[in-house]
């Protein structure tokens, strides 16, 4: 009987040990995805801010500007894209929407990403574009990889429709996680007019004809939790301008928009939130399941061996065996 345990033990302690790297090498890659169906919003402000009244073309300080971030699952063009390419992909339809102080928009622009649900790298299809304008992303934007690395990514900017270096700062502890704090400079760009401007009357073929042309700035800072590779906070300083140009009068530069943005408080605490519970869900299978297995296989295969040994040890020595015939100088009696 306890050699039948112990090669059932054996048998047992095999599987979960062969079970543990399975789970993190070929369980994991194919489980942990972003649902198609994602829907996020989240509310970043500057307070106080600088905005061009476009009545007198004239900045002024505003006590807050409100930035409405909008990413919804578009779940049947991500089954189209998906069928052409035979990847799992995400089809986020996103809006950013800018509203001034009394609540009147000051410029939205809608963005469509098509990205593989597993890895967060852009598909080349499904019509992604910026305010209309076809783009071909390269590196991410919103989301960065599960498991995010201590290195550099290539981020995406709507603004300019060009991807450049986010780089590594550091690690920290937010609100009781730790993070990767990731920070991006884009210098004094010359980017395009939205195609919704606030004021009726005054169109982007209107500014160019008058030979204004529009600049941006931003310095953007992200703070990351690695596992689910979820942004939990982040804070752009934003600067836009109108250069040149018949429609500034005798000026060379109007500020349009500067601030200090940053993610309103309610909607750090509800991200921290959502992050947490997430991360116990990746950790499952990178890390909980698979050392849980392969301890519970080792622990195992020790009581499988200690089994056959104490089951050898009560085992009675072999009596030697008794002739049958005797020989005597050569001969049987």
């Amino acid at each position: 009987m306890r050699r039948r345990a112990s090669l059932v033990l054996l048998a047992f302690a095999v599987f979960f040990a062969a079970l543990a790297p399975l789970l993190r090498w070929y369980a994991y890659p194919r489980l942990a995805k972003i649902p198609p169906s994602e829907y996020q919003t989240a509310v970043l402000e500057a307070s106080p801010a600088t905005l061009i009244d476009y009545g007198t073309m004239k900045p002024r300080t505003v006590p807050k500007v409100s930035i409405v971030q909008t990413l919804r699952g578009n779940v049947p063009a991500a089954e189209k894209v998906g069928k052409e390419t035979g990847r799992d992909v995400v089809v986020w339809d996103a809006l950013s929407y800018v509203a001034g102080p009394d609540g009147k928009m000051v410029s939205k622009i809608p963005e469509r990403y098509v990205f593989d649900a597993h890895s967060q790298d852009p598909v080349h299809a499904g019509g992604e574009h910026v305010d209309g304008d076809a783009v071909r992303r390269d590196g991410i934007e919103y989301k960065w990889p599960f498991l995010t690395e201590k290195r550099d990514y290539r981020y995406f900017d709507a603004q300019t429709r060009t991807s450049a270096p986010i780089h590594y700062k550091g690690t920290q502890n937010f609100r009781g996680l730790e993070v990767y704090y990731f920070e991006q400079t884009i210098p004094w760009t010359k980017v395009k007019l939205p195609k919704t401007m606030p004021v009726e009357g005054i169109t982007p073929e209107t500014v160019r004809k008058a030979g204004t042309t529009r600049w941006y700035s931003t310095k953007r800072m992200f703070w990351v939790e690695p596992t689910t590779g979820a942004p939990v906070n982040g804070q752009e300083i934003h600067k836009e301008e109108l250069r040149g140009g018949t429609l500034l009068g005798d000026r060379d530069r109007v500020t349009v928009f500067a601030g200090h943005v940053k993610m309103r408080e309610d909607y750090i605490r509800h991200t921290v939130d959502l992050v947490k519970s997430q991360r116990q869900l990746v950790l499952l299978l990178t890390a909980y399941l698979p050392w849980a297995f392969l301890i519970l296989g080792m622990g195992l295969l020790a009581l499988a061996l200690l089994l056959e040994a104490r089951g050898r040890a009560a085992r009675p020595p072999s009596a030697p065996a008794v002739p049958t015939a005797l020989s005597v100088a050569g001969r049987s009696v």
